[in-house]
């Protein structure tokens, strides 16, 4: 019997092209490759109401990694398998170095299956910007309120855009929580810097070896761009950055590939099935 192999790509910077879709070339090749027995699937820092909709043209047939490893989500039985939650102490931690700052934040929190975005104030032309593409585009639930309100054991994520300067003390003053992890990079898309805010338990890696040992695979084949899927590439046994990936990320890998604007995940998996 062969290796039971599982090819997982990011999204944004890798698998969709630099208009943020999945083209016509990477869904017909994958869906016809998994029609034939490839188990795809992919892990991304988008959270459940962006990243289904924007893959709906493809065949997913392995639960996804979801917000960096928060979640694992099912698609075809639309359900959370797992979701890792961040201690109430911690969040309370969290706001507060986030406020002597004086930088706002939106929380996730998953509550009985339901994922919903909480902010206090949009105080910047970058976060009204990503409130409104996800409340009309992707019809995610956002609730404005007093964040310490609400920041309980469901909270899973904190998250903020803008700029290096103002979000580095931010990131310095988290990173010293050992509860929770972080990852701060910058957007390739819209020029701004994210730090993102998740469990210690939670990460791309950690997502992959679940992964690995709940479906019972073999084999892990990691397609990446940016520094978020360098966790990721650990739990890989075949690392694979795409052309238009950072340095530190092809440094990592075992092959580059074509840009995402030439659908190289696509084009890779094409002339390497089996």
């Amino acid at each position: 019997m062969g290796r039971k192999t599982l090819y997982i790509s990011d999204l944004d910077g890798t698998l969709l092209s630099p208009e943020s879709a999945v083209t016509r070339k990477t869904a017909e090749t994958i869906n016809a490759l998994a029609a034939n027995g490839m188990n795809f699937t992919f892990a991304t820092a988008r959270s459940i109401y962006s990243a289904i909709p924007i893959t709906s043209a493809l065949k997913i047939n392995v639960p996804c990694i979801l917000m960096n490893g928060v979640s694992i989500y099912d698609i075809g039985n639309e359900r959370y398998i797992k979701n890792e939650f961040i201690e109430p102490a911690d969040s309370a931690e969290v706001l507060r170095a986030f406020a002597r700052h004086g930088v706002e934040c939106f929380m996730y929190r998953i509550d009985d299956g339901i994922l919903t975005c909480y902010y206090s104030e949009l105080t910047s032309r970058v976060m009204r910007s990503f409130a409104e593409v996800r409340k009309h585009e992707y019809k995610k639930p956002f609730v404005q309120c007093r964040l310490e309100d609400h920041a309980d054991e469901f909270a899973v994520y904190f998250t903020t855009t803008g700029p290096y300067e103002e979000l580095y003390p931010v990131k310095q003053d988290i990173e010293k929580l050992p509860g929770v992890d972080i990852a701060f990079y910058l957007d390739v898309y819209n020029n701004a810097w994210y730090l993102e805010v998740f469990s210690h338990k939670a990460s791309k890696s950690n997502g992959l070896r679940f992964l690995r040992e709940k479906y019972g695979f073999d084999e892990i084949v990691a397609f990446g761009d940016n520094l978020n899927d360098l966790p990721m590439f650990e739990q890989a046994d075949i690392k694979i950055a795409v052309g238009n990936a950072r340095d530190e990320v092809k440094a990592a890998a075992d092959a580059v590939i074509g840009n995402n604007s030439e659908d190289g995940v696509a084009e890779w998996l094409n002339s390497h099935k089996t």
